[in-house]
């Protein structure tokens, strides 16, 4: 206001001055100098009104370390909408700042960088794996940190253990029972099915494997054999020929893109038939690159789109992009961050972001369309579980083929199993 005055009273000054010469006649009239310095005073202040505030966030990424294979599209696709978001006005008066850190999937590592991120004062966290988001479990409760990781472990779904977890797919343990009723509901075998499992003994490997089992049996699978092949493997023969001595009809694969990559051609060279059914972060773009021809007939689970899809999601990201490819990883990176992002958008309309705001936003999701990347996110207060579907895809050496999508139903006895 006191500016207005200012400069009212010199453009006054300016006026008196003038009409004491000879052009007096090209003086503005006082109502006009007034209008005049009203619109240089809005257009200047507009700017100041604009600004946006400032909310930080924790992204925890894997880089380097044993899922970099997976890890670094993934990271990237956070990152890319998080520029999309704040390039286009940001959200809900919020410019994102977001403080990224490689912790190569050392959960120590991810630990001290939690830390470092809670120093800075973040409001929420994009997370990754399933060691460190489970490490990380007590402590986002206890601060309030609302966080979105990338791993898909139904320990994570339930509230009363993880009240401040969530993700955006069908947790691991969904996925494997969606696809075990895929194929049962399609088999025609006179006898029973037989399955076999191989997956890493890690936290992630592991996540799914008990409450599967307990389901192919009630499926009427026949369960003839698990082995560990680790994310690192430059081999599996000795295991797959263990396997192969009980001629299994269907195989889980619960690693990661390189380790299935070794697993399915050293299948082809032992000639050993079956299915193999891979979980969400073994199949991809780079598998079929990596693997050629072992991919053909073999099921890679999927919960977002891919990058080739005809979604609003999917659109923004070839523009965004520049058309460069992207792998399915990338997708679900950035659907991950549009849901935080839909989050933050309520809790400040309500209000002020805080983590304990945030957390009840992200709770009153029903239904919410992320761009068409991913199923309806719904969480509750009492169930964390986005969804319960998956797509199947069949693999073949020029892609991925979408086969089918199976939705389960939301069994309370599920939750966190």
């Amino acid at each position: 206001m006191k500016r207005f005055w200012l400069i009212l009273m010199m453009l006054l000054s300016l006026a008196l001055i003038s009409g004491c010469g000879d052009d007096a006649e090209d003086v503005d009239e006082p109502g006009e100098a007034t209008e005049e310095a009203a619109e240089e005073t809005t257009e200047e202040a507009a700017p100041e009104q604009a600004e946006l505030q400032e909310l930080k966030i924790g992204v925890l990424s894997d880089l380097s370390g044993p899922t970099g294979d997976v890890g670094n599209p993934y990271a990237e696709g956070v990152m890319d909408c998080i520029a999309y978001l704040n390039a286009n006005g940001g959200v809900g008066g919020y410019e994102i700042v977001a403080y990224q850190e490689d912790y190569a999937y050392d959960v120590q590592k991810a630990l001290t960088y939690y830390e470092q991120f809670k120093n800075k004062g973040i409001v929420a966290l994009q997370g990754w794996g399933t060691g460190d988001t489970e490490a990380l479990m007590s402590f986002v409760a206890q601060d309030e940190i609302p966080t979105l990781s990338a791993s898909y472990s139904a320990h994570l779904t339930d509230p009363n253990t993880a009240p401040y977890n969530f993700f955006v797919a069908a947790d691991y343990t969904t996925q494997m029972r969606a696809a075990l009723k895929y194929f049962a509901d399609n088999w025609s075998g006179s006898e029973a099915p037989k399955l076999a499992l191989i997956y890493p003994d890690h936290p992630y490997g592991l996540s799914p494997i008990e409450g599967a089992k307990a389901y192919a049996e009630e499926l009427g699978f026949e369960i003839v054999g698990e082995v560990n092949v680790e994310l690192r493997a430059m081999d599996a023969t000795t295991q797959l020929t263990d396997l192969m001595e009980d001629s299994p009809d269907y195989v889980w694969i619960g690693g990661t893109t390189d380790s299935t990559s070794v697993i399915l051609k050293d299948a082809e060279k032992l000639g050993f038939e079956t299915t193999f059914f891979i979980n969400i972060w073994g199949n991809d773009e780079n598998l079929v690159e990596l693997a050629g021809d072992a991919v053909n007939g073999h099921i890679g689970l999927q919960a977002t789109a891919v990058y080739d899809d005809d979604t609003p999601g999917t659109t923004v990201i070839r523009e965004i992009t520049g058309g460069e490819h992207k792998m399915t990883h990338y997708v679900r990176g950035f659907a991950s961050m549009l849901v935080m992002a839909e989050g933050i958008r309520i809790a400040a309309e309500q209000g002020e972001v805080t983590g304990p705001s945030l957390k009840a936003a992200l709770e009153s999701l029903r239904d919410f369309d992320p761009m068409g990347l991913t199923p309806p996110i719904s969480y509750f207060e009492d169930d964390h579980r986005p969804n319960l579907s998956v797509n199947l895809y069949e693999l073949q050496a020029d892609g991925l083929h979408f086969k089918a999508s199976q939705t389960l139903e939301r069994k309370a006895e599920w939750l966190g199993m």
